[in-house]
């Protein structure tokens, strides 16, 4: 009895460590032609994902950095009448905010709906830049996991063909092309979707807190600009 479970312990073993040695690699190879190219087309769409994200990630993150005392700074010197000094300030700042405080700025002397005009423009344009590239994230998120069932797709018609081609005797290692095509790329595309709609809406929030920052110091700027003298 002891040596049939060491038998069994043993051969355990061995299929463990053999089930270890199937590597990711080696599976997308077995996939065949067409899952390897619907694997490369994932895999550059996966690399494009994780260069914009990083890329809008940094960039919104120095959007949203803006000095505690840049407003206070900006009332005295509007109130002191230093309009020169408040452009001069906006423009080292160089960040959304303060480039929309600048146009006001240069607006100053004209009615106050056509100043709130010129930073409402001006807050367009910013908030386009923000928004650069990141529809590509949705659009990945959306048609990486199409794209990995198209992979599905061609598997399984591998695999149909195998069978109508195999007379009759049907072995599952003609079938193993279409299967591992189909499986890779429908797991490849699904990562592939997860990582891009995640990071897509990562960047949104943070998109959304520097437009509301926008928002708040336009607001208090106008509101400045409207106080009795």
């Amino acid at each position: 009895m002891l040596s049939f479970f060491q038998e069994n312990k043993e051969l355990l073993e061995e299929t463990v460590s053999e089930e270890k040695t199937l590597s990711i690699y080696k599976l997308i190879m077995d996939g065949g032609l067409g899952g390897q190219i619907i694997i490369a087309i994932l895999f550059v769409l996966l690399a494009v994902a994780i260069y914009i994200y990083f890329e809008r990630f940094f960039a919104i993150k120095a959007a949203s950095k803006v000095d505690k005392n840049f407003m206070n700074q900006i009332k005295d010197y509007v109130s002191n009448g230093k309009l020169e000094s408040a452009d001069a300030l906006c423009k080292s700042k160089n960040t959304p905010t303060a480039r929309l405080i600048g146009k006001g700025i240069s607006r100053i002397g004209k009615p106050l709906n056509d100043i709130s005009t010129a930073i409402e423009t001006a807050g367009k344009l910013e908030v386009y830049q923000l928004e650069k590239n990141v529809s590509v994230l949705a659009t990945i998120a959306g048609a990486a996991p199409m794209i990995g069932f198209l992979g599905t797709v061609i598997g399984m018609i591998v695999a149909i063909h195998e069978i109508a081609n195999a007379g009759g005797q049907i072995d599952i290692k003609m079938l193993s092309d279409g299967l591992y095509t189909a499986m890779t790329t429908t797991v490849a595309g699904l990562i592939v979707g997860i990582i891009a709609y995640i990071t897509y809406n990562h960047l949104v929030v943070r998109t959304d807190k520097v437009v509301y920052q926008m928002e708040a110091k336009s607001v208090e700027f106008l509101d400045l600009l409207n106080e009795p003298v």
